[in-house]
């Protein structure tokens, strides 16, 4: 009897292989990295993003506080006509805020993003600020905004504007506080009318730390008082400041109303104008085409500089904009980065916007316009 068939091939059991240090030491970093990505994705950071926000036609709907659609600018008092094409002003979205700050994951994914920034919390959000006193902050700049830019835009158009200089707030703990109140109206320091919060600021500072004696209307009342500045440091400049915040109170001759909510901040100043003065003059101010804009504007139609304008260039492109007007004050953040197919123009003030609205309207040379140039 044979005790193994001879037609059948035994083969030795494999031999385990053993994994030789090199190949454990790498699995292992392996292993510690994806763990370590993984602690490090849900860790809090000190960062946000900023993308492009809403595009809201200043010619065209937005929705009110009871959801339903009404004109963006309303106009009383005067005769309107009919618009067409767009005068788009843009906002930014900021995702995170102290209370839930991106990851580091979503973080990487946006510095890669052309459309998209990471920055510093602080610089939104500023320490000791709560997200409330930062939207109250916000509320207030942008009814400011309206009323400047229903200013420029009236003036622009020959109308007179009776402007007072108001009290926003008295800051706690300031020279002026028990001296004035919020409401009061400035009408002069040191006898010499205050026009504007520019004006009383040199002033104030002229004096060199002197007791200035503001003239204000309370209640109907004008009454003086006498208010010592304080020496302070802003911006590594020594200037003498009394601790309010102020702003412009207009008496307008037509009733103009601007219908935007859940919009803070003054940078759509300059498109809000533009629609005001393309609804109350004949024909299409933008000759129908799409434009885009931002920047502040001040009563006497000055344009000034605005955050996030990368975002909201893009953001125009995403809307269709061919054309976008830009503050010139943002012109070095803006050369370089223009998305394709986006013909961006420099702004200094007005006249300055409505002239590139002229070419854009009468198919004028536009390569005559100022831009954002390099150097």
């Amino acid at each position: 009897m044979a005790l193994f068939d001879e037609n059948v091939t035994i083969s030795p059991a494999p031999r385990r292989r053993r994994m030789t240090p090199s190949v454990a030491a790498g699995s292992w970093a392996l292993a510690i990295a994806l763990v370590a990505l993984l602690v490090i994705t849900f860790l809090p950071t000190s960062y946000v993003i900023q993308q492009p926000g809403p595009v809201y036609n200043t010619l065209g709907t937005a929705r009110s506080a009871d959801g339903t659609d009404v004109p963006l600018i309303s106009i009383e008092g005067a005769e309107t006509f009919p618009t067409a094409g767009a005068l788009d002003l843009l906002t930014v979205q900021v995702v995170g805020n102290r209370e839930r700050t991106p990851s580091w994951f979503e973080l990487a994914i946006a510095w890669f993003q052309p459309s998209r920034a990471v920055l510093p919390i602080d610089a939104i959000f500023p320490e000791g600020q709560t997200s409330e006193e930062r939207n109250e902050q916000s509320a207030a700049l942008m009814v400011d905004s309206q009323k400047e830019a229903t200013a420029a835009a009236l003036s622009e158009l020959g109308l007179d504007v009776g402007h007072t200089l108001l009290v926003h707030s008295v800051i706690e703990d300031s020279a002026a506080e028990g001296a004035l109140e919020a409401g009061d109206v400035i009408l002069e320091a040191d006898g010499r009318e205050a026009t504007d919060a520019t004006a009383l600021r040199e002033i104030i500072n002229e004096g060199g730390g002197a007791p200035v004696e503001v003239t204000i209307l309370r209640d109907g009342e004008e009454q003086r008082v006498s208010i010592t500045p304080r020496e302070t440091e802003v911006e590594g400049e020594t200037t003498w400041l009394i601790g309010v915040t102020l702003t412009n109170d207009y008496d307008f001759p037509i009733d103009v109303t601007i219908q935007l909510n859940n919009v803070g901040g003054p940078s759509a100043g300059m498109m809000f104008a533009l629609g005001i003065i393309d609804s109350l003059t004949p024909g299409e101010l933008n000759g129908g085409e799409r434009v885009a804009g931002t920047g502040t504007i001040d009563a006497a139609g000055e344009v000034g500089p605005i955050g996030g304008i990368r975002q909201k260039m893009w953001g125009a492109v995403d809307a269709g904009a061919d054309w976008f007007l830009a503050p010139e004050a943002n012109c070095d953040e803006v050369v370089g980065h223009v998305p394709d197919g986006l013909r961006v123009f420099a702004v200094e003030d007005l006249d300055g916007a409505l002239d590139v609205l002229d070419a854009v309207r009468e198919d004028g040379d536009v390569d005559a316009l100022p831009t954002c140039m390099v150097g």
